[in-house]
């Protein structure tokens, strides 16, 4: 696999004044193939998130190298874009508005934004909300209209932190395989946090686990499950193999 994504070595501390350091990466590696959806499981506190915000732009390791697309990483860009855990929309700013938020950050016309984002608004399922505000709104929705955001800038790369956590059961089995039918039809390269191995599972190409902080790639699970995925292969012998042998190797880096 040609990697899109490469992270060689790195290594990253936390210095909080009047505290002592905090060190969150350790001779982290990372590929990840254009296109690909991988997945990153592991303990609290290991790195996860703060690796994606590496990948962001959004912190400086202290050392190591980061590559995209063959390119040494230097700082935010409108190629990553992020989707969070808390939704993140502004309140005041409804569903097509905020869609477009970016777009209009980038100063297009209204009327172009509306060519970019009416499309999504579509893709999502959100047809004739686009006049709703997020207090109108379940959370499936509201995280339906994050990803649309995330997807208006047309960025090669999703980043994703935990996005479905706050969501009840159901409605989180939904929004995977929502996801699924977006990622099959953007063709983005996905990188998602979670801290749910079913859901890595049932989501990715690859499923990276990660040791305990200081954080670095314990070993990586190739989940040759075939595509489209339904719902009902989540109970089949292969599925439930997968499942525990990365608990095997995630829960001896679970401190309680």
């Amino acid at each position: 696999m040609q990697a899109y994504i490469s992270g060689r070595n790195v290594n990253l501390t936390f210095r909080p004044p009047n505290r002592g350091p905090v060190r969150a990466l350790q001779n982290f590696d990372i590929d990840i193939g254009e296109g690909e959806f991988l997945s990153i499981v592991g303990p609290s506190g290991c790195g996860k998130s703060t690796f994606l915000n590496v990948l962001l732009g959004l912190i400086k390791p202290d050392s190591g190298d980061i590559r995209m697309d063959g390119k040494p990483l230097a700082g935010p860009g409108t190629d990553r874009a992020m989707v969070f855990q808390e939704f993140g929309l502004l309140p005041w700013r409804t569903v097509q508005a905020n869609v477009e938020l970016g777009l209009e950050l980038k100063g297009m016309s209204s009327d172009t934004r509306r060519e970019v984002s009416q499309p999504l608004i579509e893709m999502i399922g959100l047809s004739g909300f686009e006049g709703h505000f997020p207090h109108e709104l379940s959370g499936g929705m509201k995280q339906r209209v994050g990803l649309a955001r995330a997807l208006a800038t047309d960025p090669n790369v999703l980043l994703m932190d935990e996005p479905f956590a706050a969501l009840d059961a159901q409605t989180r089995d939904l929004m995977q395989v929502e996801l699924l039918r977006i990622w099959q039809t953007a063709k983005k390269t996905v990188l998602f946090v979670t801290h749910q191995i079913e859901e890595a599972i049932y989501l990715s190409d690859r499923v990276m686990v990660m040791t305990k902080r200081p954080g670095r790639a314990k070993k990586i699970f190739k989940i040759d499950l075939p595509r489209p995925r339904d719902y009902e292969m989540r109970v089949t012998p292969e599925f439930n193999e997968l499942k525990l042998q990365i608990w095997n190797e995630l829960k001896d880096e679970i401190t309680v």
